[in-house]
């Protein structure tokens, strides 16, 4: 079970398990079902709309998968990442703090997203 904190400097911080390594649960998923009101409009990864910031609370830096090409795409064109924030990325191994929560999967590391 990984521990998923929601932020946001609107409402109160809420903290919940999420079940880890699931292919379905997203973190707009989990959003909603503990009422988070996280925005969102397409939830398929078109609209940028769900854009939150992911940061893994131990420090390890793992924060679910690396960016899949439709969020490299999205987060481009609303300007969360830049092209040589996006080479850096690449070139470094590491994953992206900004992420899609319509597309990010939970995996097994307590994390903070802010929204």
């Amino acid at each position: 079970m990984a521990l998923v904190t929601f932020s946001s400097p609107e409402y109160k911080d809420k903290t919940v398990y999420a079940v880890a390594g699931s292919h379905t649960e997203t973190l707009l998923k989990i959003a909603k079902e503990y009422q988070v009101p996280i925005d969102f409009e397409c939830e398929d990864g078109e609209c940028g709309t769900c854009a939150v910031r992911v940061k893994s609370v131990d420090d390890k830096q793992r924060m679910g998968y690396h960016l899949t090409e439709k969020e490299k795409s999205i987060l481009r064109s609303i300007g969360k990442l830049s092209k040589d924030d996006l080479e850096k990325l690449i070139v470094d191994d590491l994953p992206s703090e900004w992420r899609l929560a319509c597309q990010m999967i939970v995996r097994d590391e307590d994390i903070l997203v802010e929204y």
